[in-house]
């Protein structure tokens, strides 16, 4: 029987699209800078059109094998005093090795990126001055693959104009070691670098 001024919950479905969830992402990032005491926090998105994240795997052999990821996705970050960090996805269902469909299937597996349990690759950088895009030289950060976090360094090329990622590329390499995160399988085939090469470039103004 119905009792007078019981109240029911209502229950409000709410869509959550793949913009939402960037957007709600950010706001995580933000939520953590802001708990290290960084302030404020402004970002601009990275432009996953024109911006390019490769990689180059070596076989045992001495060829070279080119990967890809198609859609690099991230922003980068303004803190109070003016110095920045880059936050960068990329999503490991969409690696490819080019012109090799069964390494790709490979490094989309679990002996390697493992794409079903571990959709992102993840860096966010340290701090650094925006001088740091123009005249190069090395960034570090954390990155996680496979749920595995660790600092590594990627070195900045120096730029070729005066507004790096707005006007041209900002340009980085760097070098891991695949066992570190968990993707030893194939080392008879590969050698454990995975050399990475970043073209990248924001979405109107960039720093």
């Amino acid at each position: 029987p119905h009792r007078a001024g019981r109240r029911h919950p209502v229950r409000v479905l709410v869509a959550v699209t793949p913009d939402r969830l960037r957007r709600l992402w950010r706001g995580v990032v933000a939520s953590v800078l802001l708990g290290c005491g960084v302030g404020a926090v402004l970002a601009t998105e990275i432009d996953p059109v024109t911006s390019k994240v490769g990689f180059t795997l070596t076989t045992r052999w001495g060829h070279e094998l080119i990967g890809q990821f198609p859609d690099p996705r991230g922003e980068i970050i303004e803190l109070p005093g003016g110095r920045h960090r880059v936050h960068l996805q990329l999503a490991t269902a969409s690696v490819e090795i080019v012109d090799h469909p069964s390494y790709t299937r490979f490094t989309r597996g679990s002996g390697f990126f493992d794409a079903a349990d571990y959709p992102r690759v993840d860096f966010l950088s340290d701090a650094y001055d925006t001088a740091l895009l123009r005249k190069g030289g090395p960034l570090t950060g954390m990155l996680t693959i496979r749920n595995v976090r660790r600092r590594e360094m990627f070195t900045i090329s120096p730029a070729g104009c005066d507004v790096p990622a707005r006007d041209c590329d900002v340009v980085a390499t760097g070098t891991i070691h695949r066992g570190d995160y968990g993707m030893g399988r194939w080392n008879v085939a590969l050698s454990d670098q995975v050399r990475f090469a970043l073209r990248v470039r924001v979405r109107g103004p960039g720093r």
